[in-house]
């Protein structure tokens, strides 16, 4: 028991330092974000084929279950059947025929938001990017969408950058495999088509707030709070002031507003969908989300892509900013800290089993 107490301290120093690191590490981070953000940002488009990945992965599988013989068969074959196409195009060429139309492209986008949207940045360089080549009469758009909402104003922005490729003729598909609720499927219902894992989490269309409010506690040890503003409506609940029932009706009538235009926004994209159904702040299981018209088909993003790469050419296309030395550095210590917790929250519950 004394040896378990003395590691229990040693253990509160331990995370109590890696804590005081980390919000050092952080402040550092923070500072250099805010420097690059500044000066316009410093990062670069990441292209990669995944029929490529897709293809390699097949024939990986495949070569493992072949014998010796039949593999080395397989990739003598493979050398002369790529032999053979190369002469063919080089004959075609001296031919002087017509240019071979281009395939068609899938271009792929990921979205991984939180409550700020963070990502709406890499996506808005994305979006850019692939509607300067993107042809409206073949082309398709599929955004891999995770999120549980967050900020109106940043989510109403990333729906508004996924209704730019909507505004240019071009095919947008929706994956969604996890969840896609409140703002996130906000930008999901912008798509053309939605695709859903059968337990994807989607809907949750309504709106919430709360804050906490200290003024009796304050009150309580005579400490005053004045709130001061210029105009009727410019502060209606405040954390430190004493609310009014004038103030909480205003700040109620703006949720509504807000709710309202939610729903006429998922109304004009979704027009199929019986929004007083589904506009209750409810969510639904994939299935049960195809039942209510608020997703077109069940399937997961890696069925889709895979189906696609039989008919286009399957493009992920990405920005991605490139890290400091601090990022970095604070990127590798937050992983270690949650591997470690990870690690004794396993052995903590193998031991209350045992």
């Amino acid at each position: 028991m004394e040896f378990l107490t003395e590691y229990g301290l040693f253990l509160a120093k331990v995370v109590t330092f890696v804590v005081a690191a980390l919000v050092i590490i952080s402040v550092i981070v923070s500072a250099a974000h805010k420097d690059r953000d500044d000066h316009g940002g410093d990062g670069e488009l990441k292209i990669r084929k995944l029929n490529d990945s897709y293809t390699k992965l097949r024939e990986s599988i495949q070569a493992r279950l072949m014998s010796d013989g039949e593999r080395k068969a397989a990739a003598k074959a493979r050398k002369k059947e790529e032999k053979a196409r190369k002469k063919a195009e080089k004959a075609k060429g001296k031919q002087s025929e017509p240019v071979k139309e281009e395939s068609a492209r899938v271009f792929v986008l990921d979205f991984d938001g939180d409550i700020k949207a963070s990502d709406n940045d890499q996506l808005r360089r994305s979006i850019t990017a692939v509607l300067s080549i993107a042809d409206p009469e073949k082309d398709e758009v599929v955004i891999r969408l995770e999120s549980g909402g967050g900020l109106v104003h940043a989510y109403g922005l990333a729906a508004a950058q996924l209704d730019r490729i909507r505004g240019k003729g071009i095919r947008l598909t929706a994956c969604v495999d996890k969840v896609a609720a409140s703002g996130g499927y906000m930008m999901a219902c912008v798509a053309d088509r939605i695709v859903a894992s059968p337990f994807a989490v989607l809907g949750s269309i309504g709106v919430v707030a709360q804050l906490p409010n200290f003024h009796r506690l304050l009150k309580k040890n005579d400490v005053d709070v004045e709130v001061l503003t210029a105009g009727e409506h410019k502060r209606t609940l405040t954390m430190f002031g004493e609310n009014t029932e004038k103030g909480r009706e205003k700040f109620l009538a703006d949720l509504e507003d807000t709710h309202v235009l939610f729903k006429e926004y998922v109304s004009e994209r979704r027009p199929e969908v019986d929004i007083a159904e589904v506009a209750n702040g409810d969510i639904w299981f994939g299935t049960r989300a195809l039942e209510v018209k608020l997703i077109d088909e069940i399937k997961t993003s890696d069925e889709y892509l895979i189906e696609a790469c039989d008919r286009a050419d399957v493009v992920s296309v990405s920005y991605q900013r490139k890290r400091s030395l601090a990022e970095k550095l604070g990127l590798a210590t937050s992983a270690a800290l949650e591997h470690s917790v990870w690690r004794l929250l396993s052995a903590l519950r193998k031991q209350n089993i045992q």
